[in-house]
């Protein structure tokens, strides 16, 4: 097979010719493909069948214990002027990375397979969606690249119309930490990814495209590329609101895109329409319309269950490839937090030992198509998107942030988005309790220097009066002995009420330095076991906390150096100010 596009065609000609495959497959993207492959890899022994009664056509994938995570360490932005790429990126030259790159590809698919995969992110017939063709020698990449993507022919079929990708090489290559790298070239909407065959690393249509290439080419073209889910809530009274929202890690985002609405809380009804990534347009109108570029899900399994994330849970049971999970005596996967079943060989397929470490690794994960999903809603492959209402960020803080607050204005928006922070836990790595900013949700995944980035989200007013509002959240506040204040998980929805109400004019606030907080009545607490103590901590600031806050969110945009947009400065000091005020009223 050949393409009818001359760019492409040249360039599988020469990515062919520098590595040397025994042959070339062009995807189609077929459901027999993909079985075809499926059972490749059985005869390989890459993939191994589950229980066909419990799981059915569902698989595992055990990786070298050497290539189980993100190599963060190992991820370059290769722009042509290193502050192009910023302090938040690790920088190569340009010149220097494709030529480290080039040596390690040059012969490295001989005896193997060369899979080029034409692939859409976002639905194939939306005008926001953007096509890309990753070349990898990596059936399992493709197994996975069917099921996160739009992948194949009317993929192709689009690109050959367009004429314009990004270009994506993949190879496995030895699997050598010492000859492993993921480079991206903004400018050239190119990346190049060699040594390792885990999800991030390898399937570059996820992190590398959807959000380090597509944030940049964001830019260049007026929308945003966003590590946000976007979840759709209706109402007792049928109105219906679409959020998008980012987290940082740890911050239950999976939970809050599956939400199921509590029995409390009868007549709301919630679907899922991204648990991870979100593009946002502004359309003719000026409303900002989100789509979710992923097709499936790869998500982190530890923890699943049918009371943390009922929908994730009966999503993974079926038509599913695990990988570095466990598996019990009758071949069923198994994870720490399953609550059932028991682990008889390990994530490396060695008889289960617990003094050797968890049965299944940390960083264990699954690949689904997102129909899987009971929360699974056909909007996610709407041309036109879903417009959106409100946008949140979240974190991780035992004190200081409260349950919500709203800010007053877009740009104030985003001074809370660049001061996003979380505090570490046990399961991270480094000091336990210390804060790390993690502006936006985005900080391993934007493509370019963050203080541009904060910039292209400070023009969007000029361009629109019809913005979402902006909202911050903190399920994690403690009491005094460490214990949670909020129930969290299906109950997080009566924080999405007040957000919607206030978005719509409907709900209370009070003004504070930091932006409009719920009073405790703002809160629709009907049927919750929660104390009138806890819930005025929950909706209450601590202006000393506060003013030490800011001047540790100044401290780190000062680190951006010259182009931090001063716009950030003068919202850092307004609420600089008026916490001095605050403070300086109560003594």
């Amino acid at each position: 097979m050949t393409s009818k596009l001359e760019s492409l065609q040249s360039w599988v000609d020469q990515v062919a010719a520098h590595t040397q495959p025994e042959a070339i497959h062009w995807c189609t993207g077929s459901d027999e493909e993909y079985q075809d492959l499926i059972e490749l890899m059985l005869a390989h022994g890459t993939l191994t069948t589950l229980n066909r009664e419990t799981h059915p056509n569902c698989y595992l994938h055990l990786s070298s214990p050497n290539d189980v995570a993100r190599v963060e360490h190992l991820t370059f932005i290769c722009t042509s002027g290193k502050d192009d790429a910023g302090p938040n990126n690790l920088w190569m030259e340009p010149a220097e990375a494709h030529e480290k790159m080039d040596a390690l590809f040059e012969g490295c698919m001989r005896g193997r397979i060369m899979y080029v995969i034409p692939y859409c992110m976002g639905p194939i017939d939306s005008p926001y969606s953007r096509c890309g063709v990753e070349i990898t020698d990596s059936a399992y990449v493709v197994a996975n690249m069917k099921l996160m993507t739009k992948m194949g022919n009317k993929a192709l079929e689009r690109i050959e119309r367009e004429g314009k990708f990004v270009r994506g090489l993949h190879s496995t290559g030895e699997l050598d930490p010492e000859r492993r790298f993921i480079m991206h070239f903004p400018e050239e909407l190119s990346i190049k990814s060699y040594g390792s065959g885990y999800g991030g690393n390898a399937l570059l249509g996820k992190k590398c495209h959807a959000l380090r290439i597509a944030s940049y080419q964001g830019r260049q073209e007026g929308w945003l590329a966003e590590h946000m889910l976007i979840v759709g809530l209706e109402n007792p009274d049928g109105d219906v609101h679409y959020i998008a929202c980012a987290f940082p890690s740890a911050c239950g985002k999976t939970n809050l895109a599956m939400l199921i609405p509590p029995e409390s809380m009868k007549g709301w009804r919630a679907w899922t329409l991204g648990d991870d990534i979100a593009w946002l347009h502004l359309d003719e109108d000026g409303k900002l319309r989100a789509i979710n570029p992923e097709a499936g899900y790869f998500g982190v399994v530890p923890g699943t269950n049918e009371k943390t994330n009922k929908n994730a849970y009966e999503m993974i049971k079926h038509d599913a490839i695990f990988t570095n999970v466990a598996t019990t005596e009758d071949n069923q996967p198994w994870w720490e937090g399953k609550l059932d079943g028991t682990p008889a060989k390990d994530w490396q397929g060695r008889n289960y030992d617990p003094s050797t470490g968890k049965a299944a690794h940390p960083n264990s994960r699954f690949t689904v198509p997102a129909t899987n999903n009971p929360a699974y809603s056909s909007l996610a492959d709407a041309p036109t998107g879903v417009p959106i209402s409100a946008i949140v960020f979240g974190g991780r803080r035992k004190k200081v942030a409260p349950l919500v607050y709203q800010t007053k204005s877009w740009e104030h928006g985003v001074l809370v988005g660049a001061g996003t922070a979380s505090e570490t836990t046990a399961a991270m790595v480094g000091e336990v309790g210390k804060v790390r900013r993690d502006p936006m949700a985005m900080k391993p995944f934007c493509g370019y220097n963050f203080a541009d980035y904060w910039a292209h989200w400070l023009s969007f007013p000029e361009r629109s009066e019809h913005l979402p509002k902006i909202f911050h959240v903190n399920w994690f506040r403690q009491d005094d002995d460490g214990n949670f204040l909020w129930p969290g998980f299906g109950e997080n929805i009566r924080v999405l009420e007040w957000i919607i109400d206030r978005v719509e004019h409907r709900a209370g606030a009070k003004e504070t330095p930091i932006g409009f907080l719920p009073h405790a009545e703002d809160l629709n607490t009907t049927n919750l076991d929660i104390s009138a103590d806890a819930l005025e901590e929950l909706t209450s600031i601590d202006t000393a906390q506060w003013r030490a806050e800011m001047a540790s969110v100044l401290e780190y945009l000062e680190g951006y150096g010259d182009r931090l947009p001063e716009e950030l400065r003068r919202q850092q000091k307004m609420i600089a100010d008026a916490l001095n005020e605050e403070m300086a009223k109560a003594s």
